[in-house]
């Protein structure tokens, strides 16, 4: 008996219980479906992280006064493992601000090829405009002229800030796409020179930002710059750490920038040589990277849930096949009867198995690629077909339909064919 009808045989024998396999199918499908759609909104969870990151450049690298941890699922990825590496030396002032002062000295002594941001986050606010307002969620940015150049904004409109903007620290800001649409409509016919408030603070819009697509992930198209020295004076508060980030011209050079950049700001915080760094130093790739391994706690979860389901659909597939053969002895009698041998049968009932199991599968890769791609959706990110995650899918329930089917398989290869005759 061929292979081939072998394989109608049991496929014959799977679509006579539709009630039943389906439900096995939807069990196995709901596992696979975790697993394909969870991972697939990762993958694009991470190419809208690396096209945010790659915008700014992998040249560029972040001054702060801490390290930067980052918690994605109850996980936590410090920016400067190397840190703990160092010799222990004296503390001094571990997490010191970083002043207005030293972060614009740091700007102006600092010497390297390269262009140096000097920025701060004060909060987030509502933006008004005459009856219009956003959310209470707008992040406001304080930033110098040569911020929008780090962070990769291109303006749509208007113009960036200039000398004077700084040196006086008027009342003017570039609004996101976002926050321009919510004020001002999709025309945006008198978006530039008209005012604006953050708050109870009225501002001038001198700019509007070209939308960054699937870098609003980080809400890049929903906020408001203003300029640093601004924020200084209107959003003044004790304890303010400004972060200094930097981007050097060549690449190549970016270990050489973190060192010329350790050894002026230790000069600058007066750091004697038997004291440690009070600051930390962030490569932007290091950042992306963070965040990559942090989103791995939730590809261990999507892992961990499909296991258990898929571990559940097993045991469930195993006692569909035992029912099975126990219901089909006599059928399996008449087969033998008419000379299907052992192996036959076991190919048989081995093949039903695979079949109800990978069937599951399939129907879980496409609402798991579905799912996911919402997420893409949302996200605005791009679409994703994620072969590896299909392949491995499939794979999985192939081997979980192979391991249910073996038992009942002997089991129905072994019955004696004249007992099973006389089965009722």
């Amino acid at each position: 008996m061929k292979f081939r009808d072998i394989f109608l045989l049991a496929l014959r024998s799977v679509t006579a219980n539709r009630l039943r396999s389906l439900l096995t199918i939807t069990i196995i499908g709901v596992g696979i479906t975790a697993l394909v759609g969870i991972n697939t909104g990762i993958e694009s969870l991470k190419n809208g992280i690396f096209d945010s990151f790659a915008s700014m450049g992998a040249n560029g690298f972040m001054i702060r006064n801490r390290e930067l941890n980052i918690r994605i699922g109850g996980g936590r990825n410090e920016a400067k493992k190397g840190s703990s590496k160092k010799k222990k030396v004296k503390t001094s002032n571990r997490n010191k601000y970083i002043t207005y002062r030293e972060a614009m000295e740091f700007k102006d002594r600092f010497v390297f090829p390269a262009i140096v941001s000097v920025w701060y986050r004060p909060g987030s606010v509502t933006v008004y405009h005459d009856s219009k307002k956003t959310n209470p969620n707008i992040p406001v940015i304080g930033g110098d002229e040569n911020y929008l150049k780090y962070a990769g904004y291109d303006l749509q409109m208007g113009r960036d800030f200039n000398a004077v903007d700084l040196e006086s620290s008027r009342n003017v800001a570039i609004i996101g796409q976002d926050v321009a649409k919510k004020l001002f409509g999709d025309q945006m016919k008198n978006v530039l020179n008209s005012a604006i408030r953050l708050g109870n603070v009225r501002y001038r819009v001198i700019g509007v930002l070209a939308s960054k697509g699937s870098n609003n992930m980080f809400s890049a198209d929903n906020t408001v710059l203003t300029t640093v020295s601004n924020v200084r004076r209107v959003f003044n508060r004790p304890n303010v750490s400004y972060s200094i980030s930097v981007s050097v011209n060549d690449a190549k050079q970016i270990d050489a920038g973190i060192g010329e950049a350790t050894g002026l700001l230790r000069i600058i915080r007066n750091l004697t040589i038997d004291e440690e760094d009070n600051f930390y130093i962030t490569k932007n790739d290091s950042i992306a990277q963070m965040l990559f391994n942090s989103l791995a706690y939730v590809t261990f979860a999507a892992a961990g849930i499909a296991f258990i389901t898929l571990l559940g659909s097993a045991i469930g597939l195993m006692n569909i096949m035992l029912v099975s053969v126990a219901e089909r002895t006599r059928e399996i009698g008449v087969s033998k009867a008419m000379g299907a041998t052992k192996s036959i049968i076991r190919t048989q009932f081995l093949f039903e198995a695979i079949i109800i199991s990978v069937s599951g599968g399939v129907l879980g890769v496409i609402f798991g690629i579905l799912i996911g791609n919402i997420v893409s959706i949302l996200l605005k990110a791009s679409f994703i077909v994620p072969w590896m995650w299909m392949f491995l899918g499939i794979t999985l329930c192939a081997l979980v339909g192979l391991c249910s089917g073996i038992f009942p398989a002997i089991k129905a290869s072994r019955l004696d064919p004249i007992v099973a005759l006389r089965y009722e």
